[in-house]
């Protein structure tokens, strides 16, 4: 223990000297005691400031004094902050962070976080942040955010977000979201949001959304919706809708101003303004529309009906006196 802090004094004792590091064999390469610039080889300093370029193992007690500049590249280890201007290879502190960008193998006790882009394999006690873009494996024990796309694998104990795209395989103890697109298997514990679009496997607890379209197999716990349209298996137990909808779809109520395909609504199946090409399965098809399928249900109504009603009480609006309503079944009688 003596040793180690009469190697800790010495450190700091060469930051308030004129020497700004002690360098064996050379000022270059080697092993370098101190704040030297740029050297390749082991280097133990106590704070990083103005460096250059580390190549090797970068060892240092404190985190980097402002303005954080230079790269470092091999092994940055840091207590409690491993720090550069970018960090390239395996860095691993308390906290790991980078001016500008992270590649490689990063660590964080607690967070890592880099001003712009992050890549590589990152784990992180508590947070992964990044200004620009986070691309590789990313675990985290609470959140993960990114001005920019996230990429790849990514797992946070709580929520994940990205300003941009989300890509690749996606959990989060809470939710999930993206200002623009989410692409690939993406789990959010209680709901899935994006800007715009939504393609693959998606999956919520209580509910998945996005500003435009929704396209692929999605399963909520409550509902699932869209700004433009819902395309492929949508399953959910209490509503399902958008503008348009298309493919299987699952709930105990779902909507649409246009709907394809197949709807199994034990509840409710409306159509607004639109048309039903399909079939659709419902105590009550409410098409206020035009209906180009089949309905089965216990009231089945329809503005115009090209298609076939089935059910206990058929009603279609524009079919002549005595024919508008009927039991069983009924069709277009309007010629």
């Amino acid at each position: 223990m003596i040793r180690i802090i009469l190697f800790l004094l010495f450190l700091i004792s060469i930051q308030f000297t004129n020497a700004q590091s002690v360098d064996i064999p050379s000022k270059k390469w080697g092993i370098s005691f101190g704040n030297s610039i740029n050297f390749t080889g082991l280097r133990l300093n106590f704070r990083d400031n103005n460096i250059e370029k580390i190549n090797g193992i970068n060892f240092t007690i404190w985190n980097p004094r402002e303005p954080v500049t230079g790269s470092v590249n091999g092994l940055a280890i840091g207590l409690p902050i491993t720090g550069s201007g970018n960090l390239n290879g395996v860095a691993i502190g308390a906290g790991v962070m980078a001016e500008k960008s992270i590649h490689g193998i990063n660590i964080g006790i607690l967070g890592t976080g880099s001003g712009e882009d992050m890549k590589g394999f990152n784990i992180a006690g508590l947070g992964i942040g990044s200004g620009s873009e986070i691309a590789g494996i990313n675990l985290a024990g609470l959140g993960l955010g990114t001005g920019g796309d996230l990429k790849g694998v990514s797992i946070g104990g709580l929520g994940i977000g990205a300003g941009e795209s989300i890509s690749g395989i996606t959990f989060a103890g809470l939710g999930v979201g993206s200002g623009n697109e989410i692409k690939g298997l993406t789990f959010g514990g209680l709901g899935v949001g994006a800007g715009s679009n939504i393609y693959g496997i998606t999956a919520a607890i209580l509910g998945v959304g996005s500003g435009e379209n929704v396209v692929g197999l999605t399963v909520a716990g409550i509902g699932i919706g869209a700004g433009e349209s819902l395309k492929g298996i949508n399953i959910a137990v209490i509503g399902v809708g958008a503008p348009n909808v298309s493919g299987i779809n699952i709930a105990a109520a779902v909507g649409g101003e246009n709907v394809s395909g197949l709807a199994i609504a034990p509840a409710y199946f409306k159509i607004e303004g639109g048309t039903l090409k399909g079939l659709s399965v419902s105590a009550f098809n409410y098409v206020k529309g035009e209906n180009r399928g089949i309905n089965i249900g216990v009231f089945n109504y329809a503005v115009s009906n090209k298609g076939l009603q089935i059910g206990i009480l058929n009603y279609v609006k524009n079919n002549p006196k005595g024919l508008k309503i009927l039991p069983i079944f009924n069709a277009d009688f309007s010629k």
